[in-house]
C-alpha cells in the first residue's frame, strides 16, 4: 500500500475546493486543517464525498450521491484493500470517513482509523471494556458506529461509557459513564451528535432496566438533559410530565422489574424543528401481565417519541405496538424525507419497526399519515386510521400455553439499516418474515429479572410451532413505495440474516448476503448486476465516499448479532473467515487471502455425547439455562451466538472452565462463577447435551 502523507490525510475542506467523483466542486467547511471537523453547518450541506455520520446525514438516509460507480459499470467493481478485524463476533457498524480518513468500530468498542484510500492505519483505541459485561449484552457484544463533531470522534461502549477520542491522535480527551454499572445496562448502538450535544440511549430491556436517553455536551462529556421512556416508583415523584401522564397507562408494581423501553439503537434529528426522534424497544418483561397486571398501554414502550433537542422535553409519540409483549421493538432506523402524498409535500418520518407494519408520520406533528404490512403478520389485521391503533387478533395475547405469532421476536426488519433514494423515491428494506411461539411463565419474581416467558411445558404444541416456523419462515430485500405503501421488486434470499442497505446515486442499491457475498442491484429494477464472495456475511449496512475524485464502497463484514440467533446448524458453512472491513473501487485488484482448510471443517455438526446427569439433574439445569443463557444461545437450546447442541468435542471437555473459569471470556463469553456453582453448570452442560440428542436423533 503507498503511503498518503498526512497534510493530504488531514487535508482541511477550506483549503479548497473539495472535487467530487462526478466532477462537481462543492466548498468545504471552514476548519483549517483540524481532523474529522464536523459542525451544524457541514452535516448542512455535506460534501458528496464524506460520510460524516451513522446514516451520512441527520435524516438518516443512507444514500450517497456519488454516480462514479454506476448501473453501467459496477462490473468492474474490484476490491481496494482490506483490513482484518481481530474478533469472532458480530461486525454491525457503518464506518465513517471524513476528510480522507476511514474511521470504523468493532465489537468490545475497538475504534480504529485508517487511511481512506490505501488503508494504512493511522491509530487505534481500545477502551478495555471489562469482559464480564458480555455476558449482558442479550444479542452479542456489537457496536452499531461511532459519531464526529470538531475534531473529536465518539465512541459509547459495552459497560455504559460514552468516550470523545481526538480525531488525530486516537487518544482519549474524555469520558463519562451513562448508565448504573450496579444494573444490567448495555451500550450497543451509535451516538449521535446534534446542535453541540452527543445523545446515546442504551439497553438491557430482557435484563429488568429502565430505559432513558441522554445528552452531554460535545466539549466537556457534561450531562445536558435526560428523557426517561418509562415512568419509574411514582412514590418518588414523577420526573416531567410526561412521566406522569405514562404512569396512567401503567398498573400494578410495574418499576420493580424495570419496564424497559430502551432506546438502544435508533435516533434521527430535524434541524428545522429542533426535534430529536428516538425509537423505543419492548417491555421488561416481555409477559404484559407480569410487569403490568391490569393491562394498558405501557407508554412509551415500542413508540417513536420526539423530543426538543435544546431541552429533552417531550413534544409528541406514536406507539406503534400499545401494551406490547412480543419484543416488538420500535427501535429500527427512522428516515426523514419529504414526500409528495395526497397531492401535498409532506415532512415525514418512516419507520419499519419489528412488529411488521411500515408507519409514515408528520414529523412536525406526529399525525400517523399511513401504516401498512410490509411483510405477512397475524398479530394485528391492520392499523385503523382513525384511533392510529393497530386491530389486534386476540389469540396473540398469550397465556400459558404456547401461540404461534407472526412476526416472531426477531421481527420482519430488525436493526439492519434500510435506504431511501431521493431519486428513486424507495426505500430499500431488508425483511425478515418469522414466526414463534409465545407463552407466559407461570410465575414471575422481579428480583430474577428476564423475559417473564415460559419456553418448556406443551411440547407437542411447541415442536408444532418451531416445524412452522422453520417451513415459512423468509426473507428478502424489498423495494418500497412509501407514496403508495406498496412493493416494487424484491430480491428472494434462501435464508434469513442478509445485511443492511446502501443506495447511491448510480442508480444502485449495495447489500451484504446471508450467502457470504457482496452484491449490487439496480435500484429501479432490483435486477443483480454484481456480486463478489467475500468469504463471511456482511450483516452492516454499507458506506460510499470518495477521495481524490475516486468512489469507494467499504463495508464490514461479519457475521453476528441479533439475527444469528437462529438455527445455527443452516449456517455452519457461513463460519469460513475472521471478520474485515472491505473497501472496493472501479478497477481494484486486491485479493483476500485462500481460505485455511480447517475453517471448512464443521466440527459442530458432529454427533453429541451420551447424557450421563440424572433426569432430575437436566430439569434443574434447563430451568438454569433459561435464566441464564437463553438470550445468548437461544431458547431451548437452539440457535443463539453459539448453538451449544453443536458443541465440538474440546467443547464439552472445557465446558467448566469456559462457564465458571472464564476460560473464553475473549470471546465475549465470560466467568459465571458468581452466578453459578460447578454443580449447577453441569446441570447446564446435562441439559444441553440432552437437548443435542434429543434433536440429533430425529435428523
Amino acid at each position: 500500500m503507498s503511503a498518503m502523507n498526512m497534510k493530504t490525510i488531514w487535508r482541511g475542506a477550506a483549503a479548497a475546493l473539495l472535487m467530487l467523483a462526478g466532477g462537481a466542486a462543492i466548498a468545504g467547511a471552514d476548519h483549517g486543517s483540524t481532523p474529522a471537523w464536523v459542525d451544524e453547518a457541514r452535516m448542512a450541506a455535506p460534501e458528496d464525498s464524506q460520510w460524516l455520520s451513522g446514516g451520512r446525514t441527520y435524516d438518516e438516509q443512507h444514500f450517497s450521491p456519488l454516480t462514479q460507480i454506476n448501473d453501467g459499470n459496477v462490473g468492474q467493481l474490484g476490491l481496494a484493500w482490506y483490513a482484518d478485524i481481530d474478533t469472532e463476533r458480530g461486525m454491525e457498524a457503518s464506518p465513517l470517513m471524513i476528510d480522507g480518513v476511514l474511521y470504523n468500530v468493532q465489537p468490545w468498542n475497538i475504534v480504529t482509523a485508517y487511511d481512506a484510500k490505501t488503508g494504512r492505519q493511522l491509530w487505534r483505541f481500545d477502551p478495555q471494556v471489562p469482559l464480564r459485561f458480555g455476558r449482558l449484552a442479550c444479542c452479542d457484544i456489537v457496536s452499531r458506529g461511532i459519531a464526529a463533531w470538531k475534531g473529536k470522534i465518539y465512541v459509547a461502549t459495552l459497560d455504559g461509557r460514552l468516550i470523545a477520542l481526538d480525531a488525530k491522535t486516537g487518544k482519549q480527551v474524555w469520558s463519562t459513564l451513562t448508565v448504573d454499572n450496579s444494573k444490567n445496562y448495555t451500550i450497543t448502538g451509535a451516538p449521535r451528535v446534534y446542535e453541540g450535544k452527543v445523545v446515546i440511549g442504551n439497553g438491557g430491556a430482557e435484563k429488568g432496566v429502565r430505559g432513558y436517553v441522554s445528552a452531554y455536551d460535545a466539549e466537556s462529556g457534561e450531562m445536558a438533559w435526560r428523557f426517561y421512556t418509562v415512568p419509574g416508583d411514582p412514590t418518588l415523584g414523577f420526573e416531567d410530565e410526561a412521566m406522569e401522564r405514562a404512569a396512567e397507562t401503567w398498573t400494578g408494581e410495574w418499576w420493580k422489574a424495570g419496564g424497559g423501553g430502551t432506546v438502544w439503537d435508533a435516533l434521527a434529528f430535524d434541524p428545522e424543528t429542533h426535534l430529536v426522534y428516538i425509537g423505543t424497544g419492548n417491555g421488561s418483561p416481555w409477559v404484559r401481565k407480569w410487569r403490568s397486571p391490569g393491562g394498558g398501554d405501557n407508554l412509551y414502550l415500542s413508540s417513536i417519541v420526539a423530543l426538543d433537542m435544546r431541552t429533552g422535553k417531550y413534544v409528541w409519540h406514536y406507539q406503534t405496538t400499545p401494551g406490547e409483549e412480543w419484543d416488538y421493538t420500535s427501535t429500527q432506523q427512522m428516515i426523514l424525507a419529504d414526500l409528495p402524498l395526497n397531492g401535498k409535500t409532506r415532512k415525514v418520518i418512516m419507520q419499519a419497526p419489528k412488529n411488521g407494519f411500515f408507519y409514515i408520520l408528520d414529523r412536525v406533528t406526529g399525525e400517523l399519515l399511513s401504516a401498512e404490512k410490509f411483510v405477512p403478520i397475524n398479530w394485528a389485521t391492520h392499523v385503523d386510521m382513525k384511533t392510529g391503533r393497530p386491530v389486534e387478533n386476540p389469540a396473540a395475547r398469550y397465556g400459558e400455553k404456547p401461540v404461534l405469532v407472526s412476526p416472531g421476536a426477531g421481527g420482519g426488519h430488525n436493526w439492519n439499516p434500510m435506504a431511501y433514494s431521493p431519486l428513486t423515491g424507495l426505500v430499500y428494506l431488508p425483511v425478515t418474515e418469522t414466526y414463534m411461539g409465545y407463552a407466559a411463565a407461570s410465575s414471575f419474581d422481579p428480583a430474577n429479572p428476564g423475559t417473564g416467558a415460559s419456553y418448556t411445558g406443551y411440547e407437542e404444541e411447541r415442536k408444532a410451532i418451531t416445524e412452522y416456523a422453520d417451513k415459512h419462515s423468509k426473507a428478502w430485500l424489498s423495494a418500497w413505495d412509501p407514496k403508495t405503501q406498496k412493493e416494487v421488486w424484491r430480491v428472494p434470499s434462501p435464508l434469513k440474516g442478509s445485511g443492511g442497505v446502501l443506495a447511491t446515486g448510480g442508480n444502485l442499491v449495495f447489500e451484504g448476503t446471508i450467502g457470504a457475498t457482496f452484491a449490487a442491484y439496480n435500484a429501479k429494477t432490483g435486477e443483480k448486476l454484481w456480486e463478489l464472495p467475500v468469504q463471511n456475511v456482511p450483516i452492516a449496512a454499507p458506506i460510499s465516499y470518495s477521495v481524490d475524485g475516486e468512489q469507494y464502497i467499504a463495508v464490514n463484514v461479519g457475521w453476528g448479532g441479533g439475527l444469528a440467533h437462529v438455527e445455527r446448524s443452516a449456517y455452519a458453512a457461513l463460519f469460513l473467515s475472521k471478520p474485515r472491513l472491505l473497501v472496493f473501487k472501479l478497477g481494484g485488484k486486491a485479493t483476500l487471502p485462500a481460505l485455511p482448510e480447517q475453517s471448512r471443517e464443521v466440527p459442530e455438526l458432529l454427533a453429541p455425547p451420551k447424557v450421563t446427569g440424572s433426569a432430575d439433574m437436566v430439569a434443574n439445569g434447563e430451568q438454569l439455562y433459561g435464566a441464564n443463557c437463553a438470550l445468548c444461545h437461544g431458547v431451548a437450546a437452539r440457535g443463539g451466538v453459539k448453538d451449544l447442541r453443536h458443541m465440538s468435542p474440546e467443547t464439552h471437555k472445557d465446558f467448566l472452565d469456559i462457564v465458571i473459569r472464564g476460560k473464553r471470556e475473549a470471546n465475549g463469553m465470560a466467568s459465571f462463577a458468581d452466578l453459578l456453582s460447578a454443580d449447577e453448570a453441569e446441570a447446564i452442560h446435562q441439559y444441553v447435551i440432552s437437548r443435542a440428542n434429543a434433536d440429533w436423533e430425529g435428523n
